[in-house]
């Protein structure tokens, strides 16, 4: 089977299909027993990350349990930084580590080893798609430039990311040098990637929804639409998702600014308002994550709302963000099921 041919592909170039192609954000994840033994063995989050032997099982494990549509590579968006040498770690219960950066930090950044650490990265999605069932997806991803931006700059994660946006108007022309330099080696990760296997990428901006109207076009768009632009010069046929968590109304140009093919909404977007944006191309998205650890009628009228308001136009089914630890793989089964039983 041919990329063209597999189902997300085929609604990346806008077609309708019914039932539409399911995955789901952190599908390989903490709620999966078979990932906590796998981890344990791993050693560090990193070393899980980093080893092909480890990343290619992790990311095969939710395609043997529920044969969604797409697998996604198991990675995480702090590896660019990390091979920027900033120190990353990640500690049990409080989440990824960095040593903070400053303006001479910026400055001092050196780009050229970033394709050599990652290789073992481009291993893996290699790999994968030697290993997935033909008619599976693969999905190659980064973070988007802001929202590593956020953790290089404080360190750690924040609940508004207030250290980032105080640096970025303080320091512009350093943020904005970071920013470029994240665009840059990104596009190339995204490449490399497409290049190894992938059908598609997406793109992650977890963070865009602490950016006001004028900064979201700063420091969300811009740097988005230059990632899109440099990877579709030299893959012109390339197939980017966009997914800034979080920017509501300002979704309203997002596809258009940033040519990205679809956009992903998390569970706060109105339906309507998505139905709206499905006009203009296919979105992804974006059912409750806390309905699938609810499970029941709470999961399956979520389920139903998202079919009923979008299972008409180009849609991938997801949810609005990653897959929590507390979810019963019962659900997932569950949620896989009512999607796919929609004729």
């Amino acid at each position: 089977m041919t990329s063209e041919n597999r189902k997300l592909v085929r609604v990346l170039n806008g077609e309708t299909l019914t039932p539409p192609p399911i995955w789901l954000m952190r599908q390989a994840g903490r709620y999966l027993p078979e990932y906590r033994e796998t981890r344990a063995r791993a050693g560090s989050f990193l070393d899980l990350c980093y080893s092909p032997d480890f990343a290619v099982e992790v990311t095969l494990q939710p395609i043997r349990r529920y044969a969604f549509d797409a697998a996604i590579l198991f990675s995480d968006i702090l590896v660019i930084p990390d091979a920027l040498k900033r120190n990353v770690r990640f500690e049990e219960g409080s989440g990824p580590k960095l040593d903070p950066i400053d303006v001479d930090g910026i400055k001092a950044l050196d780009g050229r080893p970033v394709a050599d650490h990652l290789r073992p990265v481009i291993e893996t999605v290699t790999r994968l798609r030697r290993e997935l069932p033909t008619e599976t997806a693969l999905l190659g991803f980064c973070g988007a430039p802001w929202t590593v931006a956020t953790y290089m700059i404080a360190g750690h994660g924040t609940p508004d990311q207030a250290p980032a946006r105080l640096f970025a108007y303080r320091h512009p022309e350093a943020f904005d040098a970071l920013l470029a330099l994240l665009a840059e080696l990104s596009a190339d990760y995204l490449v490399a990637q497409l290049d190894a296997g992938a059908d598609a990428v997406q793109i992650f901006d977890s963070w865009a929804g602490v950016l006001g109207e004028d900064t979201f076009e700063r420091f969300a768009v811009a740097p988005v639409r230059r990632i899109i632009e440099s990877v579709r010069a030299r893959r012109p046929d390339a197939k980017i998702i966009a997914f800034a968590k979080g920017a509501g109304l300002l979704l309203k140009d997002y596809r258009q600014k940033t040519q990205a093919d679809a956009i992903g909404l998390d569970w706060s977007v109105p339906l309507s308002f998505a139905a709206d944006l499905q006009k203009e191309g296919p979105v992804q998205g974006n059912l409750d994550p806390m309905r699938v650890v609810a499970g029941g009628k709470a999961l399956e009228e979520g389920i139903d709302h998202i079919l009923d308001r979008l299972g008409q136009g180009p849609l991938i089914f997801n949810l609005g963000h990653g897959i929590t630890p507390q979810a019963d793989p019962a659900h997932v089964a569950d949620l896989v099921a009512r999607v796919r039983s929609r004729v």
